[in-house]
């Protein structure tokens, strides 16, 4: 038996993936920042889910992806392309909401998802995570890295991890 391969589809294709990112969003919130305050209750500031993730699939934008093994979501990704940015080099991409459901975690599905997503969207990327989040600091550092093979920049600003890169320069051997 093969085992099941990691991909990444469009998320606007089929109904049932928005379903499933909504049916996990809390899960991913209670993941950003765990006992900060930073990220409240969703309930608290009068938003919801549907109203937030809408905005995902009516944006031009924006690409709301669903991360699959085999054929079960495991994840979901939300790149933005930015349209014009003022300082060199000129990011193109970045990486609003990356996800994979915790019972999947440490398995390669999240690093083989990110690098099929900078192939697919070949750029200059910026990647932000909040320094406080040490998981997920260590998780893009670390697929970033191998990614660029070390090519890439890092600067902390305001208490956030920034890694710009270009995801389609060729890679030294």
């Amino acid at each position: 038996m093969t085992p099941a391969t990691v991909s990444v589809r469009d998320a606007r294709a089929a109904p049932a993936d928005r379903l499933w990112i909504q049916s996990v969003y809390r899960d991913y919130l209670d993941d950003l920042n765990p006992g900060t305050g930073l990220f409240p209750k969703l309930g608290e500031v009068g938003h919801r889910e549907p109203d937030l993730i809408a905005h995902w699939f009516g944006d031009p934008n924006t690409f709301p992806l669903v991360i699959l093994k085999g054929t079960e979501p495991v994840g979901f990704a939300r790149v933005l392309r930015i349209v014009a940015t003022a300082t060199p080099p000129r990011i193109e991409y970045r990486m609003a909401e990356f996800f994979v459901a915790r019972a999947r975690r440490r398995l390669g599905i999240g690093r083989t998802a990110v690098q099929l997503i900078l192939s697919r969207f070949a750029g200059y990327w910026e990647i932000t995570e909040y320094l406080r989040n040490a998981d997920a600091v260590n998780f893009w550092r670390r697929v970033v890295s191998s990614y660029t093979r070390g090519s890439y920049q890092e600067r902390i600003v305001n208490g956030e991890v920034h890694q710009v890169f270009d995801s389609g320069r060729p890679r030294p051997a």
